[in-house]
């Protein structure tokens, strides 16, 4: 992948300090200090999808055109979903023909959550999972349970944090939420139904009170961006 210049170098570093001071739900950032252009992060799967109790990475590498070029995006963990290939490739059309240079990566992290809660089968990547979404949505819960048990358990937490280097810390601004039904045929398939409170950033869903982090614990959202921060002012 080409070098960034250094105005994308400056877009992308004050992105990451923004996420740093008001992270996304549910997701949490690492930054590649020796590569700026490659951002892994991890995802909680959500309450009341297949997914939940799981932790899933992903990575974002951004190209050297960005922003009028989009982040290529792939999944780590190994995921059984309609819009996510066995490779890990990630089937969104904000990641295509519909990505914007305004849109950032905030903008591309919460999109990759949604995709999570609302599955998309007719732009299936993952064909068995479109079908099976499709038409026995039970089956398809099962199966992607069974994978997110084997291949994305997540970790048990301490209570007490030391530094935002340690793995595994909690997700700032995660929240337990409850979403309605997957409607699983017919035109709406795959979407959330739900008569409660509508989430901004994604599908209706009931709110739950975030969890807070432990007193006395550090806890970051974004690891790794200290040093970019202080080399901001050099660009």
């Amino acid at each position: 992948m080409a070098e960034l210049g250094a105005a994308v170098i400056r877009r992308l570093t004050k992105e990451l300090v923004d996420l740093q001071s008001s992270p996304c739900e549910g997701i949490r950032v690492t930054i590649n200090e020796v590569n700026i252009a490659d951002i892994q992060a991890e995802v909680e799967g959500p309450a009341g999808t297949p997914f939940e109790g799981g932790l899933f990475r992903f990575k974002l590498l951004i190209p050297a055109e960005f922003p009028n070029v989009p982040p290529k995006g792939s999944f780590i963990t190994k995921i059984f979903h309609p819009n996510i290939s066995t490779s890990g490739e990630i089937c969104v059309n904000v990641l295509k023909k519909d990505w914007q240079p305004e849109m950032g990566i905030r903008h591309v992290l919460m999109v990759i959550r949604c995709l999570l809660i609302q599955p998309f089968p007719d732009s299936a990547l993952n064909e068995e999972a479109g079908r099976l979404l499709l038409d026995n949505y039970e089956e398809y819960a099962k199966h992607a349970r069974l994978m997110t048990s084997i291949h994305a358990p997540a970790p048990k937490r301490s209570h007490t944090y030391h530094g935002i280097s340690a793995a595994h810390q909690p997700i700032i601004g995660a929240s337990a939420i409850t979403s309605g039904p997957l409607t699983t045929s017919g035109a709406n398939a795959g979407h959330v139904n739900s008569s409660s409170a509508k989430d901004d950033n994604c599908s209706p869903v009931k709110r739950a009170k975030p969890e807070q982090p432990k007193a006395g614990g550090a806890v970051a959202a974004v690891v790794g961006v200290s040093k970019i921060k202080k080399n901001l002012k050099r660009l």
